[in-house]
């Protein structure tokens, strides 16, 4: 929650951590750090279904990106992004790196757009994400935790 972007500078509290391309590129390289396991050997946790909105969208069209995501025990994540207005589905994945506390994803086959949170903010039902695009500008977004569906089975 305290990292945020002003003048093409990444701030954490009030002290500079990076140039927004080098935050970036610190992105993509969680991304890239997700080890090759066979999806149906780990052992997934999920973490919900959330969905997307630019940030500060305080009305206007429902959301039409939905995001569904799992992490495993060595922290890959993994999931789907559904698009209503196209009405498709991409398979993302990606990393939560333990040590910066982030976590990145991508959409499989694809570098950019990236998007990326703190580890923390995968528990919340509420929480700012931030989106870097190919064209170097990052967006911050917000994801928002669906209710489980009614009946849904409730993890002990």
């Amino acid at each position: 929650e305290n990292v945020y972007y002003e003048d093409n500078s990444v701030y954490y509290g009030d002290e500079v951590v990076a140039t927004s391309e080098e935050y970036a590129q610190q992105a993509e390289e969680i991304v890239a750090a997700a080890p090759e396991v066979a999806p149906d050997t780990a052992e997934w946790l999920p973490l919900g279904v959330f969905a997307l909105t630019q940030d500060g969208q305080a009305s206007g069209p429902d959301p039409s990106l939905f995001l569904q995501l799992a992490i495993s025990k060595e922290g890959i994540l993994s999931g789907t992004l559904h698009n209503t207005a196209t009405n498709t589905t991409q398979t993302i994945e990606g990393m939560a790196d333990k040590e910066s506390q982030r976590a990145a994803w991508n959409v499989v086959g694809k570098t950019r757009p990236i998007m990326e949170t703190g580890i923390v903010n995968l528990t919340e039902d509420t929480a700012p994400a931030l989106v870097h695009f190919a064209d170097g500008t990052t967006q911050q977004w917000l994801m928002v935790r669906l209710p489980d569906p009614e009946g849904a089975p409730k993890e002990q």
